[in-house]
């Protein structure tokens, strides 16, 4: 049985209640003053004596028209990015946690060397330290060397819970960032270089601050590793003054808004999510232009640089030198978060770009990167780089259905939900 008109009917009914609440009167001005008045707080926003974020240059919200950006030439003609694939963690009714992460990186203009170069990561968990796995000391060579594999595995005791979760990010942040280390050399100074994703692994530096007796990863040697790996990578671009971003497609923070409510209790916001405020500040059309119109540009806000965030309750610095497990060879405030809003109206998306403060404080630089990441915008929405690295690294769902079978010795702990909806 499935839904018939009369429950059609009503669910419509329910609907048009819920979304008259939110209808603006002709002369309203659609929160404009909230945003801009939210805006000016940006400027230095601080919370029990710390700062959360301050604005690098002016507050502002820019527009780049499309048309004119496709006219122009690309500010970095050679791009490279990196991104991979996983299984994502899968359980099996012997206890055994297993997740596989494949890594390649892409370039444009092609290079088809650069393209099969991968690296595979195997991360497993059980509980029992009887049970011995066959992990590698070293990396393990294949493919006439333009591959290598590692397994890993995180030790018995040190998780509790979010076992699935935090085996995902361990295999992935170890995967990308070790591929990245590898690739270096091969990207030279004027070279541009869009991570997928943010520029940091911002769940495993959280469980590396949260004091949690069910989470206890700042005793794995691979999630110390992942820290140690990303600082690496930041040092090498800061030395060489290498451009780097960072390019979050789903932008999920709430850090501004977390701030923003604890300075003020009183400030009513309706957002949760950083990115539903930026949407309505870089928004043309509540601004009072056209939909058709406002498709023609790309709206984007300045650099800002988040030298705290907020883990529970405490606010700790935002550079991965968390818990003095890491080093790097430039001043913490260096690897301070920095990133910058863009939106495509023609797409009804925003993105989050970042980078590090040992780039971004370098105005020339931070401009030139600025104007790159708009051209990749208006050329195709998502930067074209990183799509051909999702579509090498990526693992297919036929494809990881096939390696979970290679398990003959494990069962997949399978429950109702998989057989009601599978993959």
């Amino acid at each position: 049985m499935t839904l018939e008109p009369i429950h059609i009917k009503e669910i419509h009914e329910i609907v048009d209640r819920i979304d008259n609440c939110f209808k603006k009167d002709e002369n309203e001005c659609d929160d404009s003053e909230n945003v801009k008045n939210i805006l000016e707080r940006l400027r230095k926003l601080e919370y029990n004596g710390k700062i959360v974020l301050r604005s690098i240059g002016p507050v502002r919200r820019g527009k780049a028209s499309i048309e004119r950006m496709l006219q122009v030439e690309d500010p970095y003609p050679k791009t490279y990015s990196c991104d991979s694939g996983s299984t994502t963690a899968k359980t099996f009714d012997n206890g055994l946690y297993v997740d596989l992460c494949h890594c390649a990186m892409a370039s444009t203009p092609t290079d088809l060397d650069i393209h099969s170069k991968r690296t595979i990561v195997a991360a497993a968990y059980t509980a029992s330290k009887k049970i011995y796995l066959n992990t590698s000391n070293d990396w393990e060579s294949f493919d006439n060397n333009m591959g290598r594999k590692k397994i890993i595995r995180i030790q018995p005791g040190l998780l509790n819970k979010k076992v699935t979760d935090i085996l995902h990010d361990v295999a992935l942040y170890l995967c990308e960032s070790e591929h990245i280390l590898w690739m270096l050399d091969s990207i030279e100074n004027e070279d541009f270089f869009i991570m997928d994703g943010p520029i940091y692994p911002k769940r495993v530096m959280y469980w590396m601050v949260i004091d949690s007796g069910d989470v206890n990863i700042r005793l794995d040697e691979s999630s110390t590793k992942i820290i140690q790996n990303y600082i690496d990578i930041m040092d090498h671009h800061i030395e060489n003054m290498k451009p780097l971003v960072g390019f979050v497609k789903n932008p999920e923070d709430m850090q501004v808004m977390l701030a923003l409510k604890k300075q003020d209790a009183e400030l009513d916001l309706p957002w949760l999510v950083d990115a539903q405020f930026f949407k309505n500040a870089l928004s043309l059309e509540r601004s009072g232009m056209k939909k058709k119109e406002a498709n023609k540009y790309i709206t984007y806000t300045n650099w800002f640089v988040q030298p705290n965030q907020f883990y529970e309750k405490m606010l700790k610095a935002t550079s991965p030198l968390v818990a003095e497990l890491a080093n790097g060879i430039f001043e913490a405030e260096d690897y301070a978060l920095c990133f910058f809003m863009a939106y495509v109206p023609k797409l009804n998306t925003i993105f989050k770009i970042e980078s590090p403060y040992g780039l971004i404080k370098n105005e020339e630089l931070r401009n030139r990167m600025t104007r790159k990441v708009l051209y990749d915008l208006a050329v195709g929405g998502v930067p074209k780089t990183l799509s051909k690295a999702d579509s090498i690294a990526k693992i297919p769902v036929s494809e990881r259905r096939h390696i979970i079978d290679r398990f003959r010795n494990s069962k997949i702990d399978t429950t109702y939900n998989d057989t009601r909806w599978d993959e």
